[in-house]
């Protein structure tokens, strides 16, 4: 979930981060006949690093680091800048602020105490590497960025909370943690966009819990539940960072799979089916579940509705052919797992 939200807040902010790129640049061609042209390479420098995270942020297994590694760039580039100009003294110090402001807003609270320290040693490093015995003579020139940083730090992470926090309430599933369907419907849109744009295909997998109801009638709703809860859990380990889980009720699970075609989405499923069929939940109850896969055609835009349908009927094929089975929507009907009573 958190990098789920990490990489959904990344896309949010990536047109602001732009534009604030692009009014330091004008800030910097403007001083330009005081400080030089220098000051804009390291701007540059920022600007290429923020391109490739954007590049593989989706085929990593840990986009948050490559997203901290290019949050990194931005604070040394303003640093750098800085310390051509005039060090401490350039009132352009207040800069190393800046992308402070976003920390929280994609990274845990790990994340922005690693940050608010890259930005301090920054301050730190810029003020006494170009002139120490101003600051020695007047420390408020490290002092006063260095305070705007935490503050900064600390409201925008006490706002980023709260707000997570009435999110959170509207999105996701309080049983499993999973997505719900509200969340659902936000990233179908943004995703039938996005492929317009790139052309990348979006797997679907819809799973369901094989004989869920006798659990329940058996054991209990409490036993049920627990059942629910911990299926999703296992499930949630064989996903990526970027793939997309969500309970649209009861015991029905979605899987929506960002770039994956059918043949890689049915992998997944696969993977789902055995995660969940190999363990015991509640102690004691052995669950199995079925799978129905459908993808978009890189030939046509992703349409949610459209792949949906056919997923769904794949998942009802599953069913019908005896459960605890992948079926994909396709002319043949390709059985991806074993035929099982």
């Amino acid at each position: 979930m958190d990098r789920e939200r990490l990489l959904d807040m990344d896309e949010r902010i990536g047109p602001v981060r732009r534009l604030s790129l692009g009014l330091i640049a004008v800030a910097l061609l403007i001083c330009a006949p005081w400080v030089g042209l220098w000051t804009l390479l390291p701007l540059a420098l920022a600007a290429i690093g923020f391109q490739i995270a954007e590049r593989v942020k989706t085929r990593v297994r840990r986009p948050e680091y490559a997203l901290f590694a290019a949050w990194t760039m931005s604070e040394l580039a303003i640093a750098g800048a800085v310390a051509m100009m005039d060090g401490a003294a350039t009132p352009e110090m207040a800069w190393l602020a800046i992308p402070v402001v976003t920390l929280s807003a994609r990274f845990s609270i790990h994340g922005v105490v690693l940050g608010v320290a890259v930005a301090v040693a920054l301050i730190s490093g810029v003020a006494f590497g170009v002139d120490a015995t101003a600051v020695i003579g007047d420390p408020t020139l490290v002092i006063a960025p260095i305070t705007l940083v935490i503050t900064i730090a600390i409201l925008s992470t006490a706002l980023m909370n709260s707000d997570r926090h009435h999110r959170s309430e509207t999105v996701i599933d309080p049983l499993t943690g999973m997505l719900n369907r509200k969340a659902l419907s936000t990233r179908a849109a943004e995703l039938e966009q996005q492929s317009r744009v790139t052309g990348e295909p979006v797997g679907l997998i819809v799973g369901d819990l094989d004989h869920f109801k006798q659990v329940n009638d058996s054991r209990g709703h409490a036993v049920g539940d627990a059942v629910l809860r911990e299926a999703a859990y296992e499930m949630r380990k064989e996903l990526r960072a970027f793939d997309l889980a969500y309970r649209l009720g009861g015991e029905e699970f979605l899987v929506v799979v960002p770039g994956a075609g059918t043949e890689d989405a049915a992998l997944l499923a696969e993977r789902l089916r055995l995660a969940v069929a190999g363990q015991m939940f509640a102690g004691d109850q052995h669950v199995t579940m079925s799978f129905g896969v459908s993808a978009s055609d890189r030939a046509e835009p992703f349409e949610y509705s459209a792949v949906f349908e056919k997923a769904d009927d794949a998942l009802f094929e599953a069913k019908r052919n005896g459960r605890n089975r992948v079926c994909v929507d396709e002319p043949a009907r390709a059985d991806r797992s074993p035929a099982l009573a």
